[in-house]
């Protein structure tokens, strides 16, 4: 539990503080949104999953709570520099409830399986985001100084980069048990690690000088831990880890280089930390994966912990010869009684639901809270620590004097739209 909570707190938080006059905001406001997100999803899960008009508290329970908040911080990762405290929090309350029906609706009507949160986590948090961020649109953000990095912001970023990046086994093994448990460890570690060496190779490939971008070292590298959470707990293979680690650095890298420019110019879609890149796409990756390792999984590789891995492929009816024959080698509940492709449907079909969820959802929130008065950060504001905050005077001292000088050059913008993720 605590790994996932030092990654909730540190590692989202430090993510985002590339940017050169919001570190305050990011770290600050990051641990405001955690703590609401935390208790409101405790509550709502509590009422949605329903225990005889009792909400149950337990470490499961704080761990599906971090989840929930880890979605949202996703969310604040696209809305960064852009909204005020107040629009992030009622977008926090909104989006949770949004999040625990989605969640209900996979696991427990869909029953797929996604131990790592890759589509009910990191898909949800990624498109509800930037559907929010299109509703939130105005030409001043294009057009905005201060959102760029410059030497020692990168450097805090990356301590956020490298606590997500040690503790990912632990996000995708948490709520897995036995086998499943070690394989999820397993699985995230090595995809990570291929997923780290692609990035830099890929990085480099792509820069003219054939230089790497801190921008994707900051935020690929952990693409392949969300790549691989949806499978992390089947047996995909040390290949399959490897191979899915690897699409997922390069596709990443590729989406900063490429596609955040695109989105910001053509679909007026501001990305600020590119959570499209580590989060949404790697995402539908993870869920293609899952898909293809549904279609794979069979007793000869499983055992009969296969109805254990997929629930829903247990035979449906208690007293039938195959569900007597599997529950006298181990303990297991009347599924659906599906075969290998028909769960790898529901598996897609839960993908599809999620990003109908998630877009539309945000979509209403966006319009929300930007025609009601919630102080929305305009022109100078935009990515500016000191609207919301008691900024010590030699900090602006020091960025008025030396804050263009230094500025990093950020891969992306209008031509040249200055993001980074963070922010899972």
């Amino acid at each position: 539990f605590q790994d996932v909570h030092v990654m909730i707190f540190i590692g989202f938080g430090f993510l985002m503080t590339f940017l050169r006059r919001y570190g305050f905001s990011s770290v600050g406001i990051n641990m405001l949104l955690a703590a609401v997100a935390i208790q409101w999803a405790m509550l709502v899960s509590g009422y949605i999953h329903g225990h005889g008009g009792k909400v149950h508290i337990g470490v499961t329970n704080m761990l599906t709570a971090d989840f929930a908040a880890a979605a949202v911080l996703i969310t604040f990762g696209a809305l960064l520099g852009k909204t005020s405290p107040l629009q992030l929090v009622v977008v926090c309350f909104l989006e949770i409830i949004l999040f625990s029906v989605n969640e209900w609706i996979g696991l427990s009507l869909l029953e797929v399986v996604d131990v790592g949160g890759s589509m009910f986590v990191h898909a949800f948090g990624a498109y509800f985001g930037l559907a929010v961020s299109r509703m939130l649109y105005r030409k001043d953000v294009e057009e905005a100084t201060k959102e760029g990095s410059v030497y020692h912001s990168d450097l805090f970023s990356m301590i956020g980069t490298i606590f997500l990046w040690l503790f990912w086994p632990s996000f995708n093994s948490a709520l897995a048990v036995e086998d499943a448990q070690h394989r999820a460890v397993i699985n995230t570690y090595l995809a990570l690690a291929a997923c780290c060496v692609v990035t830099f190779a890929v990085s480099a490939l792509t820069d003219p000088n054939c230089k790497f971008d801190m921008v994707h070292v900051q935020n690929a590298t952990l693409a392949g831990g969300v790549a691989v959470g949806t499978s992390a707990d089947m047996m995909i293979g040390l290949h399959g880890a490897l191979l899915i680690g690897s699409v997922a650095g390069a596709l990443s890298v590729l989406g900063f280089k490429y596609i955040t420019p695109f989105l910001a110019s053509r679909l007026k879609i501001h990305d600020t930390c590119g959570v499209n890149n580590l989060h949404g796409m790697p995402a539908i990756l993870a869920a293609i994966a899952g898909c293809i390792a549904s279609v794979l999984a069979d007793e000869d590789n499983y055992g009969y912990t296969l109805y254990r891995q997929f629930p829903a492929r247990s035979p449906a009816n208690e007293t039938s010869p195959e569900f007597l024959h599997i529950s006298q080698h181990m303990e297991i509940s009347a599924g659906k009684g599906r075969t290998a492709s028909e769960q790898a449907s529901f598996q897609i079909a839960a993908l599809a639901v999620t990003l109908i969820i998630a877009i539309s959802g945000g979509a209403v929130v966006g319009l929300i809270v930007r025609f009601i008065p919630m102080d929305q950060p305009r022109g100078e504001a935009l990515f500016e620590d000191s609207r919301h905050w008691h900024v010590p005077d030699d900090e602006e001292n020091t960025q008025n004097t030396t804050g263009d000088a230094l500025l990093t050059p950020r891969p992306a913008g209008k031509a040249d739209l200055e993001t980074g993720f963070n922010g899972h």
